[in-house]
């Protein structure tokens, strides 16, 4: 980039900018996958995700030190970091991670619904339970994330009308989970240490 372009009105009022907000989408999306790595116990990969964070904010903001008197800047710096936000959470999503616990309140009978679980791999505890209106059915099951959206389909075909709630689960010991596949997506080639914990 020469310098006679540098000093241009097009590049302090466009290009800048639009080089701050673009800085801004990459260090919050990857603070935001990074908190959301810690919430869920991945360790290992957190400081590396921090480390680049800090380092893309701080070529954020020395551009907006440098050009205080640009407003721009300010826009470009503030639209980064909204977009940044929504990404990060777009992609934490996209990757599945983490496992959750599926707890299910059921006043109509369960066993349909408890079988079809344990035939698709799920682990299934139940308890019975006295509920506002008589006698209920709870069934919980831990599941990995990427599995959650099967479950549900399960609990809707055969107990539609279910109470259930869904709650992050930090960490797990022993446990029955579905077999494990491959995993050959964009984000296991970017990050082939993801699942690693300690």
């Amino acid at each position: 980039m020469s310098a006679d372009f540098i000093n241009t009105d097009l590049f302090n009022w466009v290009v800048l900018p639009m080089l701050i907000a673009l800085a801004r989408i990459m260090d919050v999306t990857v603070g935001t996958v990074r908190l959301i790595f810690v919430a869920r116990g991945y360790k290992n990969l957190a400081p590396v995700l921090g480390f680049i964070e800090v380092i893309i904010w701080l070529l954020a903001i020395s551009q907006i030190f440098q050009h205080l008197d640009n407003f721009m800047c300010y826009i470009g710096y503030g639209a980064g970091f909204a977009a940044g936000n929504y990404i990060g959470i777009l992609l934490a999503e996209k990757m599945s991670l983490g496992t959750v616990v599926i707890r299910i309140i059921a006043k109509k009978d369960t066993s349909t619904l408890i079988n079809s679980l344990r035939e698709a791999n799920y682990g299934v505890t139940t308890v019975d339970a006295e509920g506002k209106a008589g006698p209920v059915r709870i069934v919980f099951s831990i599941v990995k994330r990427k599995d959650l959206k099967d479950a549900i389909q399960l609990i809707n075909l055969h107990n539609p009308h279910a109470f259930y709630t869904i709650e992050e689960v930090q960490t797990v010991n022993e446990g029955y989970f579905r077999a494990q596949h491959t995993r050959t997506g964009f984000i296991s080639k970017l990050f082939p240490f993801v699942s690693m914990r300690k």
